[in-house]
């Protein structure tokens, strides 16, 4: 069974994925957790990744990617809130910006950051060291099984 997703484009630009990429990614992360979902990603400039960042994490700048968990009402079925995960919000000029800085392929940067945001929101987490290395195993796995290299190597 495919995730339900929509992806809402509060900006467009150059570089923001289409749905069939979010499409593949997502789905490469619900074959690893076993399980659909339902979630949406939304894609925002670096004035509204600032104040979500600013007013969730009270860090006052845009980052890359915040994952936002579902939020549901007690007496909901089992199935209904195991799979509402909830929503990614993407700062589209941050996520090029640093493909660039990094001197990997957007799109890759992309695929790592979508993949990366769908992991915490089922339940991986990196504050731990030990959490942080099977996030990260996972993650890379995800990502090698689509073709795209280890983003926590460093490329020149």
């Amino acid at each position: 069974m495919q995730a339900d997703f929509e992806v809402q484009r509060a900006v467009t630009s150059l570089g923001i994925p289409d749905d069939e990429q979010f499409r593949a990614w997502i789905d490469a992360v619900e074959a690893a957790s076993n399980r659909p979902y339902r979630l949406t990603i939304r894609i925002v400039d670096e004035a509204e990744g600032q104040r979500f960042n600013r007013e969730y994490r009270k860090r006052d700048y845009a980052t890359n990617v915040l994952s936002f968990p579902a939020e549901l009402p007690g007496g909901l079925p089992a199935e209904v809130r195991e799979s509402e995960l909830g929503d990614l919000l993407m700062c589209a000029p941050v996520v090029i910006r640093e493909a660039t800085e990094q001197h990997r392929p957007a799109d890759d940067h992309w695929a790592h950051l979508t993949i990366h945001g769908l992991l915490h929101l089922l339940g991986y987490d990196h504050q731990q060291p030990q959490e942080a290395a099977t996030m990260e195993a996972l993650e890379t796995g995800i990502l090698a099984k689509l073709g795209i290299s280890d983003p926590y190597v460093e490329l020149t």
